[in-house]
């Protein structure tokens, strides 16, 4: 089921009408469903999305441990800078909720993954929520706040010299306020409402160094929310859940053990 994330013109508005963005929703058979819902994040540097391997594939993995998984492709690159793509992730957690009983969801169990800059949207959206972005609806009377994220060998840091400079590039430009770049570092915004949160990243990363998860689990710690973090040795950048990977494909499991633990199925 795919269906547009805006019903009118949306904030921010569109270059090209091939550029609105839709949620594709992916529900678990009736009989198996547990009641939890993730919006995917696909990544792809805020310039293009990986919805194969970090979206759609993402999804059926989900389905079948019963959650339902919900892909946003939010709008992103040079015509669509910040807020636009986190005004979109909000309004997809929003809509989940707003959905939550036609599609068989706990509305208290709404959670957000995303991989590379799909990470960094998604860890903004966690720590941003009380900032509302979109209009004055009925959508947006529901909470845009996560109850729990998965982040994927995310960007996380905009101020340090483990900086993705081409997502930083095409969400904030060529010289951006030294405030909002600021305010772009997800590490630098965790409170203790931020929501739990389970990490993912390699050593072997030098595409996004895994120092931007250390540093976003470091400000975790600090602030009193749960999390764990996984930092394997092996692994580009980018692979997806790696069915394929000798190692790296026990991310997953870890993941879905994370999220018995935390109640989020059962």
């Amino acid at each position: 089921m795919v269906l547009p994330l805006w019903d009118a013109d949306p904030p921010g508005g569109l270059a090209t009408a091939a550029d609105a963005p839709e949620l594709t929703v992916y529900l678990p058979p009736e009989a198996e469903r547990t009641g939890a819902a993730v919006v995917i994040l696909p990544g792809g540097g805020y310039k293009m999305l990986a919805t194969d391997h970090e979206g759609h594939d993402v999804a059926r993995w989900l389905n079948s441990h019963g959650i339902a998984g919900i892909m946003a492709t939010y709008r992103r690159g040079e015509a669509y800078r910040h807020p636009v793509p986190l005004t979109d992730a909000q309004r997809a957690i929003q809509t989940v909720r707003a959905r939550a009983d036609a599609w068989g969801i706990d509305p208290d169990r709404v959670g957000i993954l995303g991989f590379s800059a799909g990470g960094h949207l998604a860890s903004t959206t966690g720590t941003l929520f009380d900032e509302p972005l979109g209009p004055d609806d009925a959508i947006a009377t529901q909470s845009a706040r996560p109850d729990f994220m998965l982040l994927l060998y995310p960007v996380i840091s905009m101020t340090t010299e483990h900086t993705h400079q081409g997502s930083k590039w095409h969400l904030l430009g060529d010289d951006p306020d030294p405030a909002v770049v600021r305010r772009m570092s997800s590490e630098l915004q965790v409170t203790p409402d931020t929501p739990p949160t389970f990490l993912f990243h390699t050593n072997e990363d030098s595409g996004v160094p895994p120092e931007n998860s250390v540093l976003f689990y470091q400000a975790l710690r600090q602030a009193g929310v749960p999390a764990e973090m996984h930092i394997y040795e092996p692994g580009r950048h980018g692979l997806g859940l790696a069915p394929d990977h000798p190692t790296l494909h026990t991310w997953p499991d870890l993941a879905i053990n994370w999220m018995r633990h935390r109640g989020v199925i059962d």
